[in-house]
């Protein structure tokens, strides 16, 4: 059996939520509603980027200034497409860089607060 990791983050506005991520390249794999809410709103989501998947539940609090509550790290084949995809799209929190573990990455804020990095390897 292939295994997986798939992170679950609680966010406070679901559809909101879908629609930020959506707008930075993620693709609606599945949305679901709890069965007996009169208001018919999605309550949890599966999304993709790529070959990455991340799933998505209503109840959680957004991130603020002093508490992270959720770091994401997206690999990637062409970050800089990416990057200057989003460029004037998104809150970056860390500009376009080299790191000392061989990374070339960006930071950027969701709608939530949580950071999403994107990076690749640097070619040596």
């Amino acid at each position: 059996m292939t295994q997986k990791i798939v992170p679950l983050i609680h966010v406070p506005n679901m559809r909101a939520t879908i629609d930020w991520y959506a707008s930075v390249g993620f693709k609606v794999v599945n949305e679901g509603k709890e069965d007996g809410r009169e208001d018919g709103e999605v309550v949890w989501a599966l999304l993709s980027f790529g070959n990455s998947e991340l799933m998505l539940d209503i109840g959680g609090k957004p991130s603020t200034a002093h508490r992270r509550e959720v770091d994401l790290y997206i690999y990637l084949d062409d970050v800089d497409a990416l990057a200057r995809r989003l460029r004037d799209r998104v809150e970056v929190v860390v500009d376009m860089n080299e790191t000392f573990y061989g990374m070339r990455e960006f930071i950027i804020r969701d709608i939530n607060g949580f950071w999403i990095t994107f990076g690749q390897p640097v070619k040596k």
